[in-house]
Formats: structure tokens, C-alpha cells, sequence
């Protein structure tokens, strides 16, 4: 298991200076709107980018607005984003550093790229427009292992459900791997946990059922190496079609299927944004348990705005995000500040009388 032990950021959209986040297996990001929770999670999206492939980063920072979108406050107040991580593994500690500074056209270039594993800092150069973490890892370099973990920093965010969202249209049917972040591929994921681990696809299926009772099981059938997610109900015949579905129904089918899929295909680490969204609190409910569950195995950070979901985790799995001015701060909670407050209050009761702050 590999995951992301202490995270250091400055100068990235409202995080102007976050000193030294413990992160831990399981990480709730709480908070009113715009505290911030959301660019911390961007910022995952940012080195995802980096891992990818070459010229992701560069249309990253171009699809998000530029680098003065970017940057605290402008390129004019912060020139640069610098950023250090801590990763473990089995074999032990290893770290990832890089300072991107602002460049002509509204772009950004590495300042200073580092590596390391177990030992002293090792510079990967500077003045390049794409990680060359990339090119050290293709030689079996300690990088493998913190580029592994940045191709597994996927955000998951299922609200597009619209008319035009394409978790609603056809799909290469061969593209079931691994599911998008927009769940774009679902009916060809199902597919292939249905053909090659069915236990799971069975386990995916069964706890819709606990969600939505009239839910039958997926009709999954390639038509011309294309696929269009399809299901039946209790009690007809009738095969219903992705835009005969709610947006609450499609969520909470993508949702489960990233979740419930076997623990060795899951990424490190799950990120994702709000997947309460559209969710009855019953479903709610059921997706807190296997976030509990799953991040035995994996590395969890999400973030969310719902008081039933945060009812479900301890207070040590809890982050409050606060804005003071200009600035995003990020606190994990201290259970034994709470103790006491627990024994008559929940968490989210907490969280509304602003004991736990966190709010407007």
C-alpha cells in the first residue's frame, strides 16, 4: 500500500500557505462554501496531470484558466507554487518536491523538480514545461514509486449527469479497465467485472438493490465494439436506457462500481468531491460504511458539504477548512478536544453550532 503521509503547499489558488498536513487513510475535507476544500482537491487533479502523459500539464493549466488563475492571487502577488510530499511505502519513506513558477504565455514551468527515497534530495533539473519525473521512472529510478502513486491521484466527481453527460452515451466496449472519473466508461467496466471477477460485479449489483429495491441487474451487451449502460427493473421486461435514469440512480450506480470494485484494481488513492450529491440519506449511509471499508486497503480523501455523511466518521478522520481573508487553513479535528461534546452532541451537530468551526 502506498500512500500520502504529510502534504506542504503554497501559493495554489487560496492555499497561500499550508505549513504541514498529516494525512491519514481516511480524510474528510469539511467546510462552508468556497473555504477551499475544492482547490485542495484540485490540486490533486494538477499532479495527476503531471504523471499522465507529456503536454497534460500544460493543457491542464491552459483548461483551468491560465497561471494567474492558478496562483494566489495572481501572478503579480504569488510567482510561484511550491509543493512537497511524503509518501510511504512497504520498502519505506519516500518524498516528491516541486516549485512551478509563472512563464510567458500565462503558463507555468518547473522552477525545481526533486526526488526522494530514503536518502538525500535528488534534483531532476529545471526550466522544463513537463515533469521529467516521468522519464526517470521508465528507468526502474526510486521515481516509479512516486509516479505510481501521482497516476493513481484520480478526483472522481460524478455530478455531470446531464442530457449531454457521456456516462449517457455509447463507449468503446474494450475501455472497462478502469473507470473514468467521470464514470464515462461504466457500462464497459461493468462489463468486464461481470465477464472476469462476476463475485464483485454480484456485490455491486446486490447493494444497488439495498438502495433501490426495483433495480433488477444491468443488461451489458456490445453492439458493434460499443457499449450503452442498460438495466432492468423488478417485475418487467422492459430494458430501461441511460436517459431514462435520475441523476441520484447514475451516481450512485458509478459510485458503487468504483468503490465495490476488487481492492487490488482500486487506485492508492480515492479522491473525490462531494459524492453525496444527489444521494437519499439511506445511500448516504451505505457509501460511509464502504469508504470505512475500503480505506483498510486504500488511502481516502474526500470532500463534503453533507452533515449526514460527516455523522458516519470519527473525528480523527475529519479536516476543517476555514477561510481567514484571502487564505485557505486546513485543521485536522483532536478527538479529545471533543470528548466531552461528543457525549451529548454528534458530529454534525457539532459542525452546525460551529464547535468544530468550519462554517460561514
Amino acid at each position: 500500500m502506498k500512500k500520502l503521509t504529510n502534504l506542504e503547499l503554497q501559493g495554489f489558488k487560496s492555499i497561500r500557505h499550508l505549513k504541514d498536513l498529516q494525512l491519514s487513510a481516511l480524510n474528510v475535507l469539511i467546510g462552508a462554501n468556497g473555504a477551499g476544500k475544492s482547490n485542495l482537491i484540485s490540486f490533486f487533479r494538477l499532479l495527476n496531470s503531471m504523471a499522465v502523459s507529456p503536454g497534460e500539464l500544460q493543457l491542464y493549466i491552459g483548461k483551468a484558466g491560465g497561471a494567474n488563475a492558478l496562483l494566489h492571487d495572481g501572478a503579480r502577488r504569488t510567482p510561484q507554487i511550491e509543493a512537497r510530499l511524503s509518501v510511504q511505502t512497504s520498502a519505506g519513506p519516500s518524498g516528491y518536491q516541486v516549485c512551478l513558477s509563472h512563464a510567458a504565455p500565462d503558463t507555468l514551468i518547473f522552477a525545481r523538480e526533486r526526488i526522494r527515497e530514503f536518502g538525500p534530495w535528488i534534483s531532476l533539473g529545471a526550466g522544463h514545461r513537463e515533469a521529467l519525473l516521468m522519464g526517470r521512472a521508465e528507468g526502474g529510478d526510486p521515481a516509479r514509486t512516486v509516479l505510481s502513486l501521482l497516476k493513481s491521484c484520480i478526483v472522481y466527481q460524478f455530478h455531470n449527469t446531464s442530457a449531454t453527460a457521456r456516462i449517457r452515451g455509447k463507449w468503446n466496449a474494450e475501455d472497462g479497465c478502469s473507470l473514468k472519473e467521470d464514470a464515462a466508461n461504466l457500462a464497459a467496466f461493468l462489463y468486464r467485472l461481470r465477464e472476469s471477477k462476476r463475485d464483485y460485479y454480484l456485490r455491486i449489483v446486490e447493494t444497488i438493490r439495498q438502495i433501490a429495491p426495483f433495480f433488477a441487474d444491468f443488461e451489458l451487451h456490445p453492439v458493434d465494439d460499443t457499449m450503452l449502460l442498460q438495466w432492468r427493473e423488478r417485475g418487467t421486461d422492459v430494458v430501461f436506457g441511460p436517459h431514462q435514469a435520475s441523476d441520484g440512480s447514475l451516481r450512485t450506480f458509478a459510485l458503487l462500481a468504483l468503490l465495490l470494485q476488487p481492492e487490488e484494481d482500486l487506485p492508492s488513492v480515492v479522491i473525490l468531491d462531494e459524492p453525496e450529491l444527489g444521494l437519499h440519506p439511506y445511500a448516504i449511509h451505505i457509501l460511509a460504511g464502504i469508504l470505512k471499508s475500503i480505506s483498510i486497503h486504500v488511502q481516502v480523501i474526500l470532500a463534503t458539504q453533507s452533515v449526514a455523511l460527516i455523522n458516519c466518521f470519527d473525528p480523527e478522520d475529519i479536516i476543517v477548512v476555514d477561510r481567514s481573508g484571502r487564505e485557505s487553513t486546513f485543521q485536522r479535528l483532536a478527538p479529545e478536544r471533543l470528548k466531552g461534546w461528543l457525549q451529548e452532541y454528534s458530529m454534525a451537530e457539532l459542525w452546525e453550532k460551529n464547535v468544530i468551526d468550519g462554517r460561514p
